[in-house]
């Protein structure tokens, strides 16, 4: 399927079940530019009877050029809306397999927003040289500190101090690659970076045409690298090799490559205003879930409008197909599957216990090697978070952490047993069969929902400017602006969120599980209460690299040794479940719904044990300090009340006392030392 090339010529195949007429689209170099499409296209009708077999219309073209060239389809076949069909021959389709998409060249560019997408090749290019000494950096899943990102965000902003030919490109990645190795994460989790259009709200008026799609969630083709990442308007080729060289150079570093994935949906939208750019004109009815019970209408359980017919067995090995691509040919190390409650389900859109697609990808040899993360739910009410089957392969984004982490550190009352849980492993939703802690994805903040500034700023989400009047994005925040909604110069209210981000992370990086933060949190960026802002190509969303300096000494610095001592500490990272005689829970008041305090004690077989104590009252705890192994004493490592640097010393402060008054909204981490 797709393009390749043969020693008679180029190759072009592609499936569609319920087609009765395929006509390939060729442009020609010489033909003119990709935008003057409509009138420089060599059409060739595939005949059935020779150009045909089985499913598959394939077509073998002498004498053409060996890169450069457009191509698409035009499809047609019955017009049974009912029967779940949408062809309209009238169109140019970009072919599923394309390994390269050309469309307009320059991000966001909007004298071009209706540009067309169409496939294209490269044979001329030499191999990409991954080096002699390049090696995968195969990083246990344990020890893995996962940084969410977003390519276009990380160096958009004129902050960057990139060369405007750069910011927002792969190659801007790899130019603040020295910024990722100073925080101390070892893992990126991408946000989307297959082909999409970030213009796709600018097509016709509606309430949010004034958006530009930066987040990525609404692919166009799931083998081509989005082309508008690639620096200087350098098309899609030229972004093929800038995205391995950003691979490249980030295992160079020891930092491993996630892409979040979106086999879901497509861009293609609904019924009542699609966006026909491929699978919808090829073949709805295999590629779309359709309700033929409802006059063939497309099921929603995705909220965008499609939702991809995952396991059938077409669709199911297309993604195979694209999951092994990226592996092979781009050399990256996992994938985090977007709603991936949607591969749960049927051709009919009901859930199955043992999803093909699910079982496919746990068992694949070629994806064995990667990092496989669940988003466990969906947006059809399909929650499965511990719940995801998973042949003890597949890890999952914890969204009971978040919440439960969120609830007790804000000081909601009745959450102290339940922040235990979570902090120990979460072994009510992941001790099955042979998972592990790690399968645990743990998270405070992701790209959807508030920054971890905006967590402790806003009681409520400010969404005006998304265009939906404020009725998108959750109102399930478990947020505390402690004690003033958005910006404020009082300098206690200031400092207390300061303290509780740092409460916040402190938590995250000495939970048991795959610890993950995201982007701009490690010097407090702010939406400003905006908790849904895929559609802001601003300020916004961007990295703001003067800012990050600005915290450079005290924020940033407390997030970078605090990723750093848990990467520093195996009690930390365990392989397996804590056992009875790994942690000591200092409390005897579990059922005190309004006991905000909890302490406990991490042991080490070799004495290194860890003392943590967490307090989200308002007040002054006196805690009794438990004697500390033998031939050892205490050492301060984490005291978030107290100011950089003394905040935080990595190789501790002795002169520890039986008792210690930890502050009101704060939290302490103990070492045992010799």
């Amino acid at each position: 399927l797709g393009v390749s090339e043969l020693e008679s010529g180029i190759n072009f195949s592609i499936f569609s079940q319920h087609a009765t007429r395929v006509t390939l689209c060729l442009s020609l170099p010489e033909r003119g530019e990709h935008d003057k499409l409509d009138g420089g296209m060599v059409e060739l009708t595939l005949d059935p009877h020779v150009n045909k077999t089985g499913d598959i219309w394939h077509i073998c073209v002498e004498d053409l050029p060996r890169s450069d060239i457009l191509y698409g389809y035009r499809v047609d076949g019955p017009r049974g809306w009912h029967q779940g069909h949408r062809f309209d021959s009238s169109i140019f389709l970009v072919d599923p397999y394309a390994k390269l998409v050309e469309g307009r060249r320059l991000f966001g560019d909007t004298s071009n927003k209706m540009a067309k997408f169409l496939g294209t090749y490269d044979f001329n290019s030499l191999p990409f040289n991954w080096g002699d000494n390049y090696k995968l950096p195969n990083i246990p899943e344990k020890d893995l500190v996962i940084y969410e990102m977003s390519i276009r965000a990380f160096t958009a902003d004129e902050s960057s101090g990139l060369d405007p030919s750069t910011r927002g490109s792969y190659l801007g990645v790899i130019k603040k690659i020295p910024h990722l190795v100073e925080l101390g994460i070892n893992a990126v989790e991408l946000l989307p970076i297959f082909e999409f259009d970030e213009l796709e709200f600018q097509r016709r008026p509606n309430p949010r045409d004034h958006l530009i799609n930066t987040w990525g969630y609404s692919t166009i083709n799931f083998f081509a690298p989005m082309s508008r990442y690639a620096s200087a308007g350098g098309g899609p080729t030229n972004a093929s090799r800038e995205f391995k060289e950003m691979v490249k150079a980030l295992h160079d570093a020891g930092i491993e490559v996630i892409l979040d994935v979106v086999y879901n949906h497509t861009n293609e939208a609904d019924d009542d205003n699609p966006y026909t750019i491929s699978f919808r004109g090829i073949d709805n009815k295999v590629y779309y879930m359709v309700d033929l019970n409802n006059n063939g209408q497309l099921l929603n359980y995705t909220g965008c409008g499609n939702t991809l017919n995952c396991n059938h067995p077409v669709v199911m090995e297309l993604i195979l197909d694209s999951l092994r691509h990226w592996v092979v040919d781009y050399h990256v190390d996992g994938f985090r599957f977007d709603l991936a409650s949607v591969l749960c389900r049927g051709t009919d859109g009901s859930p199955l216990d043992a999803p093909p697609l699910i079982r496919a990808i746990a068992k694949d040899p070629l994806l064995s090697r990667c990092k496989i993360i669940a988003e466990p739910w969906d947006c059809g009410g399909l929650y499965l978070v511990g719940k995801f089957p998973n042949w003890d392969r597949w890890a999952e984004w914890n969204g009971k952490y978040r919440d439960d982490m969120r609830k007790f550190i804000k000081g909601d009352a009745g959450v102290k047993g339940s922040f235990a849980t979570r902090v120990a492993g979460s072994a009510d939703l992941y001790r099955v069969n042979k998972r592990k802690p790690y399968h645990s994805i743990n998270f405070v903040i992701a790209h959807d929902g508030f920054t971890l500034y905006d967590l402790v700023s806003y009681n409520f989400k400010h969404n005006d400017a998304n265009g939906e009047s404020g009725n998108d994005g959750s109102n399930d925040n478990f947020s505390w602006n402690c004690g003033c909604e958005g910006e404020t110069t009082d300098t206690n209210i200031k400092a207390l969120r300061f303290r509780q981000m740092k409460n916040f992370h402190l938590a995250l990086m000495i939970s048991q599980g795959t610890p993950m933060m995201m982007m701009g949190d490690e010097y407090g960026h702010t939406r400003y209460g905006n908790n849904n802002s895929y559609g802001h190509d601003t300020a916004i969303n961007h990295f703001q690299w003067g800012q990050l300096e600005a915290r450079k000494n005290d924020h940033f610095r407390f997030f970078s040794e605090m990723i750093k001592f848990r990467r520093s500490r195996h009690i930390f990272g365990r392989e397996s479940f804590i056992g009875k005689n790994e942690v000591t829970w200092h409390e005897d008041n579990w059922d005190n719904t309004e006991s905000k305090f909890l302490a406990f004690t991490f042991h080490d077989k070799k004495g290194g044990d860890i003392y943590l104590a967490f307090n989200a009252h308002d007040y002054f705890v006196k805690v009794a300090i438990p004697s500390p192994p033998q031939k050892r004493r205490w050492f301060r490592v984490v005291d978030t009340n107290l100011e950089s640097p003394g905040d935080i010393v990595p190789e501790g402060v002795p002169g520890i006392r039986k008792t210690y008054n930890v502050a009101p909204y704060s939290s302490i981490l103990l070492e045992a030392k010799p």
